[in-house]
């Protein structure tokens, strides 16, 4: 017998849905989403303290705007997974598609499969850790926060970076526009590896952390190279 509210999705109103996870939550229950139906919008919103567990695969957008929640999707979600959130915890334990994480603030996004592309486009803070690959445009614009890509990273890995990194464990099909690869310092590792560790990931790998080259913070108009390529 599950200790957890059960609220079944199916093809109900999606704000219906979401009034019952909300209210759930304000009692200070656990919550368990079934029949998911990759269903978009799930979970929008959470408070501080919401715990839900959606079984099965979820379409876009779900655990966007999290303030605190933690979020555990049992199969694949669809694009802009966790979009914005300020804090809080979202596990996918398959694949997220095109820019999970994008804009965030704070908080962990860990996906145990791969990523699609522009994950961690213009992020602003927090994590994101994908156990597989991620796809091309991987951190595009970002202003500051981590990504970490164990398996790998595809086409322009770090476009026009600001202030954020990312750090991969295997591959790299190539950099992006005005990104470098960089050695990192011992402490960084080790505080990525310690990251990885909570996570229940192994953490030794030949990491290579791709920062902005800076080209493009004081960029000449008339330097067109340095630009038209974004």
């Amino acid at each position: 017998m599950s200790d957890r509210v059960e609220i079944i999705a199916g093809e109900r109103p999606i704000r219906e849905i979401n009034r019952e996870i909300r209210a759930a939550v304000a009692e200070g229950e656990p919550v368990v989403v079934r029949d998911t139906l990759s269903r978009h919008n799930l979970g929008i919103g959470l408070a501080e303290g919401a715990d839900i567990r959606f079984e099965g695969s979820v379409g876009y957008y779900c655990g966007g705007l999290n303030n605190g929640g933690t979020v555990h999707v049992t199969r694949n979600a669809g694009w802009g997974t966790g979009e914005a959130m300020a804090k809080g915890h979202i596990t996918v334990d398959g694949y997220a598609g095109m820019s999970v994480g994008a804009s965030m603030r704070g908080g962990i996004i860990h996906v145990k499969g791969d990523a699609g592309p522009r994950c961690g486009v213009a992020m602003k803070g927090g994590d994101i850790v994908v156990e597989g690959t991620v796809g091309f445009l991987t951190g595009f614009m970002a202003h500051t926060g981590r990504i970490i890509a164990v398996g790998g990273a595809g086409e322009a890995c770090g476009d026009s970076l600001w202030g954020g990194e990312v750090w991969v464990g295997g591959p790299i099909h190539s950099l992006g526009v005005d990104s470098k690869v960089i050695e990192p310092e011992a402490d960084e590792v080790a505080d990525v590896e310690r990251l990885l560790a909570s996570l229940g990931i192994d953490g030794s790998h030949d990491w290579k952390k791709i920062v902005s080259a800076q080209r493009l913070w004081h960029f000449e108009s008339r330097d067109a190279s340095a630009w038209l390529m974004i």
